[in-house]
């Protein structure tokens, strides 16, 4: 069944604080290969003029995809089959990096719904920001719906 395009423009509400953890950090970076000792060291990323561990870039994901995107892909009433999902694109904005003891808050909006060659391709941006409204990060995730049959 086709995802509704009437839900592009939907927004879902603010999720439950995200705490960054400095350990989550340090797992996220060695699980990527990502070495940089402003991810690792503390001393090394206040030397660099932040106050803790640094994520690396495509550490939103865990945010996003834990909170927001659950809040779009569980919604019964947009009834997107979460096993027939790939990850088709993504991509960040950032205003500033997420550094440890960062409480992350993200609002996600539906962008963009289409349909090609029998398969729904669904883009989601969430505005992540801090519990006090700081902007951080902007996430674009494109997500696949494959259709019947694929």
């Amino acid at each position: 069944m086709p995802l509704d395009p009437s839900f592009v423009g939907r927004t879902y509400p603010p999720t439950a604080p995200y705490q960054v953890g400095r350990e989550k950090i340090r797992e996220f970076a060695t699980a990527i290969g990502a070495t940089d000792a402003a991810h690792h060291d503390p001393a090394a990323a206040r030397a660099l003029g932040h106050t803790d561990v640094v994520a690396p870039p495509t550490f939103p994901v865990v945010v996003t995809m834990e909170s927001s995107h659950r809040q779009i892909v569980d919604d019964p009433a947009l009834g997107v089959d979460y096993s027939r999902v790939v990850h088709g694109d993504q991509r960040f904005r950032y205003t500033r990096p997420v550094v440890a003891g960062d409480e992350l808050v993200c609002v996600s909006t539906i962008e963009e719904i289409t349909s090609r060659g029998g398969h729904d391709f669904l883009t989601i941006r969430s505005d992540v920001s801090t519990v006090t409204e700081e902007p951080v990060v902007s996430v674009w995730s494109k997500l696949v719906v494959r259709g019947e049959g694929s």
